[in-house]
C-alpha cells in the first residue's frame, strides 16, 4: 500500500510539473491550432505512459491516465483536451486488445479516457472559457471523472459482475482520490504562475462573492447532503432487508434439516448430504454437535479450527437455542462475525446454521457500489446543468444589466437596459429605464438651474474686477483681462490708488477651479483691498492677508499673489511675490525680459510667514507684464506647453503697441498655439506702461 501511494504521488507530481512547463510555453505562444495540437499530443503521450507504467495493486493496474486529457482540456484548450483523450483512449483499447494490458477493462477504460478529453473540452468551452477552474472545482471534476470510469467498468461487464465488482472495489478509492488531487494540483500551479489564488483558494468576503459562486457552493452543499442522506437511508434499508432475508433462510434451513433428521434418523449420512447441498445453495454453513460439544456433522469439517466446541461456543450456542437469529463471533469459525441460528435435535444433538457477515451483505455491497456510482454521476450531472443554467439565465443577464448600469453611472445616460428573457428581468429593465429617464429629467433641470446660477456668478465675478482702464492722467497706462477656464475662475487682478501718487497692481491665482476657487478668490481680493492702507508696504499687506486666509481655511486652499505699489512721481515700485509667476519687464534698450524676483510662500498655507520685498525702478516708457500660470502652461493637442520663451518673443513683437493690443495679441497667439486643445487653466494678464512726466 505504501509503495502504491508513493508511486501514485510521483505520477501526480509529474503531471503537475508538466502542466507548469506547458503553461509557460502556452502563455508565450500564439495559441494557434498547431500549439493546441502539440499540447494535446504531449498530454496524450503521458496518458499512454500512465497505461503502461501504472502501479500493480492486487493483480490490477492503478493509474491516473485520465489526468492527461482533463488537464489539457481544462487548463489549455478544448482542442488539446480532445486530442489527448483520443490518443490515450484509443491506445488503451489497442493495448488491451493486442498486448493483453488490462484486457478485461479495455472498453470501459478506453471509453472513459476519451470522454475525459471531451468532458474537459466542454467545460472549457461552455463554462470556464478564459477563466481558470478553481481548486475545489478541479478536485470535484477529477474525482467525478474517475467515478464515471468505475461505473463504466460495471456497466460494460454485466455478464461477469463479480469480477467487475472486485476490480471496482480494489481500484476505486486510489484512482478517485489521486485523480481529484492531481487535477487540483494542476489548477494550483496554473493559478500560482498567474499570481491568482482567488478562485477557490481565498475565501472572498460575502459582499464581494459573485452570486453564481455562492449559488454553486449552496448547490454543492445541498447536493452532497442529499446524497449522504440517500446513501445512508438506502444502505440501512438494504442491510435490514438482507438481514431479514438471511434470517428467514436460516430458519428454513434449520427446519428442513430437522425434518430430514427425523425422517432419515437411521441414515445420517444422507441427511448430511442433503443439508450440505441446501446450505451451499444459500451460501450458509452448518454444524451438528452432541451434548459434549463434539462436531459430528457439518460443512467443511476438515477445515474448521477445532473438532470440539470450546466452552465459550457451547455456552453461546446453548444460551441462544430456539431464539431468533443473532450475530456472534464463534471461535469454531475463526472468530468471524456471523448470523447464527441453532436448535436442539433428539438424542442430545444440536444444530447451528450460520452465514458469514461478508456473505450476508455481499449483495448489498455490490448493489450499493453501483447505486453509489450512478447517484454520484447523476448528482454531478444535475449540479453541472443547474450551475450552467443559473450562470446562463441569471448570471449572464445580471452581468448585462450591471454592464449597462456601469455605463450609465459613467455618464452615458442615453443607455437603456434591454434584458427580456424573463418576466422578472423585463420588469427590472423597465424600472431601471424609467429611473434613468427620470434622472435625465432631473439632471437637465439641475443643469439649467446651475447654468443660470453660474452665469450670474460669472457676472458678479466680472463686476468685481476693475473694467475702467481710462484714467484722467497721463503718467501711466494700464490694461488687464481675465479668461476663466470655466464659467467662473480662481484668478483675479486688481489695480487701485493707495493715494493720489501711489498705484497698487495686484494679480493672483487661487488653487483649484470652479465655484470653490471663485469664492476663495473673492475672499482673497477683498482681504487685499481692505488691508491696503497708505504707508503700508507690499510685504506687510501680504503678511496680514495670509493671517486672514489661514483662519477657517478648512479646505486647505491657497493663493499665489504678486503685488506692486508704484510711486508715479519717481517710478519706484515696491513689490512682493507670494509664489506667483515671474514678472516681465520691458526697457527700451533690452525689450521684454523675465525678472526673476525672490518668491515667498503662497498665502493660506501657514500662518506667520515672512514676506520678502524688493523694488523696481521704472523710467518713462518702461513696461510691465504680469500674468498667471495659465499663460505659459497653456497646452496644445500634443500636451506641449506655450512656455515663457514663446511668451517673451510674442511680447517683444508687440512692444510698441498699446497695452490693450498687447494683451489681445498674446491671447490670440495662445489660441493659435493650443488649436483644438481645451483651455486647461484660467488666463489672466495685466499690462502696465510707466510714462512719468513725459506723458504720451
Amino acid at each position: 500500500m505504501q509503495t502504491m501511494i508513493l508511486r501514485m504521488t510521483g505520477a501526480v507530481l509529474i503531471y503537475v510539473l508538466l502542466t507548469a512547463l506547458l503553461r509557460n510555453y502556452w502563455e508565450k505562444s500564439e495559441k494557434d491550432l498547431r500549439t493546441k495540437l502539440l499540447i494535446g499530443v504531449v498530454f496524450g503521450v503521458c496518458a499512454v505512459v500512465s497505461t503502461h507504467g501504472g502501479v500493480d495493486y492486487y493483480d490490477m493496474i492503478v493509474n491516473v491516465r485520465d489526468l492527461g486529457p482533463l488537464a489539457a482540456g481544462l487548463f489549455f484548450s478544448p482542442v488539446s483536451g480532445i486530442t489527448a483523450g483520443l490518443i490515450g483512449g484509443v491506445e488503451r483499447y489497442i493495448a488491451g486488445t493486442y498486448w493483453d494490458v488490462g484486457s478485461y477493462t479495455r472498453v470501459a477504460c478506453g471509453m472513459s479516457t476519451c470522454l475525459a478529453g471531451f468532458f474537459a473540452a466542454a467545460l472549457k468551452h461552455f463554462v470556464y472559457k478564459e477563466k481558470r477552474a478553481s481548486l475545489l472545482s478541479s478536485l470535484l471534476i477529477g474525482a467525478v471523472m474517475e467515478v464515471f470510469h468505475m461505473y463504466a467498468i460495471l456497466f460494460t461487464h454485466r455478464d461477469s459482475m463479480r469480477m467487475a465488482y472486485y476490480i471496482v472495489e480494489e481500484t476505486a478509492v486510489p484512482m478517485i482520490v489521486f485523480s481529484g488531487i492531481g487535477l487540483m494540483g494542476c489548477a494550483f500551479i496554473t493559478g500560482f504562475l498567474a499570481g491568482d489564488f482567488s478562485k477557490g483558494f481565498i475565501i472572498l468576503p460575502r459582499e464581494v462573492t459573485p452570486l453564481a459562486i455562492r449559488f454553486q457552493r449552496w448547490l454543492l452543499g445541498v447536493t452532497v447532503l442529499a446524497f449522504m442522506i440517500d446513501f445512508t437511508a438506502t444502505l440501512g434499508f438494504q442491510k435490514r432487508m438482507a438481514y431479514q432475508d438471511a434470517s428467514l433462510a436460516l430458519l428454513s434451513l434449520e427446519y428442513s434439516y430437522e425434518q430430514f433428521y427425523k425422517e432419515l434418523e437411521n441414515d445420517p449420512e444422507v441427511t448430511n448430504r442433503l443439508m450440505e447441498y441446501m446450505v451451499d445453495e444459500r451460501d450458509a454453513v452448518y454444524i451438528v454437535f452432541d451434548r459434549d460439544g463434539k462436531l459430528v456433522a457439518g460443512s467443511y469439517l476438515d477445515q474448521l479450527a477445532v473438532s470440539t466446541l470450546s466452552e465459550t461456543d457451547r455456552a453461546l450456542f446453548t444460551e441462544k437455542m430456539k431464539s431468533r437469529p443473532y450475530m456472534a463471533r464463534p471461535e469454531v469459525y475463526y472468530g468471524e462475525n456471523m448470523l447464527c441460528f441453532g436448535r436442539k435435535l433428539s438424542d442430545g444433538y444440536s444444530i447451528l446454521v450460520a452465514m458469514f457477515e461478508s456473505i450476508l451483505y455481499e449483495g448489498v455491497k455490490k448493489e450499493m457500489y453501483e447505486t453509489t456510482l450512478s447517484h454520484i454521476l447523476l448528482f454531478a450531472i444535475l449540479y453541472f446543468l443547474i450551475a450552467v443554467l443559473v450562470n446562463t439565465i441569471i448570471g449572464r443577464n445580471l452581468r448585462t444589466v450591471n454592464s449597462t448600469l456601469h455605463r450609465i453611472i459613467e455618464g452615458e445616460l442615453d443607455e437603456t437596459v434591454n434584458v427580456r428573457e424573463s418576466l422578472e428581468f423585463s420588469a427590472l429593465s423597465d424600472d431601471i429605464n424609467l429611473t434613468v429617464s427620470a434622472l435625465r429629467g432631473y439632471i437637465d433641470e439641475a443643469e439649467k438651474r446651475m447654468e443660470e446660477e453660474l452665469k450670474l456668478a460669472a457676472l458678479i465675478q466680472e463686476a468685481a474686477l476693475p473694467r475702467n482702464f481710462d484714467f484722467p492722467r497721463e503718467d501711466f497706462k494700464v490694461y488687464a483681462m481675465m479668461d476663466p477656464a470655466k464659467q467662473v475662475g480662481g484668478d483675479f487682478y486688481d489695480f487701485f490708488f493707495m493715494d493720489s501718487d501711489h498705484l497698487v497692481l495686484v494679480i493672483a491665482d487661487v488653487s483649484g477651479k470652479g465655484i470653490p476657487a471663485a469664492l476663495f478668490m473673492m475672499r482673497s481680493k477683498t482681504a487685499i483691498s481692505n488691508l491696503t492702507r497708505p504707508g503700508t508696504s507690499p510685504a506687510d499687506i501680504l503678511e496680514d492677508v495670509n493671517q486672514v486666509l489661514c483662519d477657517g481655511n478648512d479646505m486647505e486652499m491657497f493663493v499665489t499673489v504678486w503685488i506692486g505699489i508704484i510711486d508715479l512721481r519717481t517710478g519706484r515700485m515696491q513689490c512682493a511675490n507670494a509664489g506667483h509667476e515671474y514678472p516681465m519687464i520691458c526697457r527700451d534698450e533690452a525689450g521684454y525680459q523675465l525678472f526673476k524676483d525672490k518668491h515667498s510662500l503662497a498665502l493660506g498655507v501657514e500662518k506667520d510667514i515672512p514676506m520678502h520685498e524688493y523694488e523696481i525702478m521704472f523710467s518713462p516708457g518702461d513696461r510691465l507684464f504680469v500674468y498667471t500660470d495659465g499663460v505659459p502652461e497653456a497646452n496644445d493637442a500634443d500636451q506641449q506647453q506655450y512656455g515663457t520663451e514663446r511668451l517673451t518673443a510674442k511680447l517683444n513683437s508687440l512692444r510698441d503697441v498699446p497695452q490693450a493690443e498687447v494683451l489681445a495679441g498674446v491671447r490670440a497667439d495662445i489660441d493659435v498655439f493650443a488649436g483644438k486643445a481645451e483651455q486647461f487653466d484660467d488666463i489672466t494678464m495685466i499690462g502696465f506702461t510707466y510714462l512719468g512726466q513725459k506723458g504720451i
